[in-house]
């Protein structure tokens, strides 16, 4: 490629890029102002990750993907709004590929006998403008539990990329495996479990 044909490709890239409105100034950050609707989860940028004490030295990350579910949003009464999401387990990544596939055996998440977990919503409580609590139930490894997720929202508006209405939330909670069954190495490897998620929703109607 000469540097002729180099430098034009390079200003034609820019240009298309130019074309494309920044997030800033199309999202909205306001929770009252999202549409109101049916939602379903966009599985290429919601992100499931956990975090453990490892044997009290560093506090190990894995992540899951390609999760599914449905938002039905009701920004001007909130507690109406309903969340279901489902999570292949066997999804489930580290930065050690021995480990991953030791996650996925009987003696952890047994992706075999119990291929999802599922968290489904019970109630919605606003805590501040941008920022609620939602109350479900969380079915991991054949058993459910209560589970709260502190939700923060994000932003909303029409994908530069797609042009679908997109919305979008992170969430924290914390959760007890052995509540679930899954005791390996408790208390070496933290019972305690960090949730962090980043959820993005594409509106549907």
């Amino acid at each position: 490629m000469t540097r002729t044909t180099l430098l034009f490709t390079a200003a034609s890239a820019v240009l298309a890029l130019s074309t494309i409105t920044p997030a800033s100034a199309q999202t909205i950050t306001n929770a009252t102002q999202i549409k109101s609707g049916t939602y379903a989860v966009e599985p290429a940028h919601t992100q499931i990750g956990f975090s453990v004490l490892h044997f009290g030295f560093t506090n190990y990350f894995g992540a899951f993907s390609n999760a599914s579910g449905a938002l039905e949003l009701n920004a001007q009464t909130p507690t109406l709004s309903r969340l279901s999401v489902t999570i292949p387990v066997a999804s489930v990544q580290t930065t050690s590929s021995k480990l991953t596939d030791e996650l996925k055996g009987p003696q952890w998440f047994d992706t075999a006998k119990f291929p999802n977990a599922t968290f489904v919503s019970t109630s919605v409580k606003m805590v501040g403008q941008n920022t609620a609590t939602i109350n479900g139930n969380l079915t991991l490894h054949g058993v459910t539990k209560p589970v709260t997720l502190n939700v923060h929202f994000v932003g909303a508006g029409v994908n530069p990329m797609d042009k679908k209405y997109t919305t979008g939330f992170d969430a924290t909670s914390t959760i007890n495996r052995s509540d679930f069954g899954i005791k390996t190495y408790v208390p070496y490897v933290s019972d305690s479990v960090t949730l962090r998620i980043a959820g993005a929703f594409e509106k549907q109607d």
